[in-house]
């Protein structure tokens, strides 16, 4: 069967993420690799992208494990 692409009003703005910070630390987000979620390295916190979205919300947001916060590309480059 194949798959229905998305909306373009549903995919988020890769630029809009230049003004985003994680609501708790005042950080910057990383997108995750499959540009589903905003990720919060300080907080270790992982807020969804709903319909090109995001949800900023701590009721929203899931834990990240350490290990997939070091997953992150951003954050391999860095390691130096």
């Amino acid at each position: 069967m194949p798959q229905t692409p998305t909306p373009l009003r549903h995919v988020f703005d890769v630029k809009t993420l230049e003004m985003l910070v994680c609501p708790l630390t005042k950080t910057r987000l990383v997108l995750s690799a499959d540009r589903s979620e905003l990720i919060s390295v300080a907080a270790r916190l992982a807020f969804p992208i709903t319909r090109g979205v995001p949800l900023l919300s701590l009721d929203e947001a899931r834990s990240v494990e350490p290990e997939a916060l070091r997953q992150l590309p951003e954050l391999k480059d860095d390691s130096h």
